[in-house]
């Protein structure tokens, strides 16, 4: 088992944030009279940089999205220092992991002061080797970058790795980077789309963790 990693999406997956950022999404659209069509919530979870600004963009109807994204982030960011929403699940299968000895990493589209700040403010900063924000890489997700970063940091080849996501940009990037997906949605179901990438599919983290447990008895 001390070949195996973890890798971590933070919002929507760890913390019950992504229904932030969507209620942050529409007041902005709202207070500029735009309102968001249908297929915005599934194009813009997950994402960052290039992606994310194509994705504004086009739903916005603006040429350049970068106040609007700037805007959105300030706003989130005042929200999250009031309180972070920790997700079912999320102590107990990190401390299944830390128990195993097996090194984990977030790897999040958020800034990076954004997610240590999560991290610390939920009380679970101290579990992980390695933190990989989507501004340290050249492509965001759905491409491959943050991860094949994150398993290089915590000393893991990526297809020792388990990743686990909730949004289908993510689970397309952990797959594209050749680790083992595990999908748990969030505001968004698993599309049939998107299953043949997925290692597994859970509802919460407490299952994801039974499904580790399996996966683990087996390679043994």
């Amino acid at each position: 088992m001390k070949d195996k990693g973890a890798i971590f999406d933070m919002d929507g997956l760890l913390f019950d944030t992504e229904c932030i950022y969507q209620q942050t999404w529409q007041e902005i659209a709202k207070e500029r009279r735009v309102k968001l069509e249908n297929g915005f919530v599934k194009a813009i979870s997950g994402s960052n940089g290039q992606h994310m600004r194509r994705v504004v963009e086009q739903y916005y109807h603006v040429l350049d999205g970068t106040d609007i994204i700037d805007e959105c982030m300030e706003r989130i960011r005042n929200k999250l220092a009031l309180h972070v929403p920790v997700k079912k699940g999320v102590h107990e299968i990190l401390d299944f992991f830390q128990k195993q000895g097996i090194p984990m990493a977030v790897a999040s589209s958020s800034d990076t002061n954004q997610i240590e700040s999560n991290l610390k403010k939920a009380g679970i900063w101290a579990y992980f080797s390695a933190v990989v924000s989507g501004t340290q890489v050249k492509h965001g997700k759905p491409e491959p970058d943050i991860f094949l970063c994150a398993a290089e940091q915590i000393g893991c080849k990526p297809e020792a790795c388990f990743v686990f996501e909730d949004s289908e940009n993510g689970i397309k990037a952990g797959y594209a980077a050749g680790c083992m997906t595990i999908m748990v949605p969030d505001l968004i179901e698993a599309s049939p789309a998107i299953r043949p990438y997925c290692s597994k599919i859970c509802t919460d983290l407490l299952q994801a963790e039974q499904e580790i447990r399996k996966m683990l008895v087996r390679s043994i």
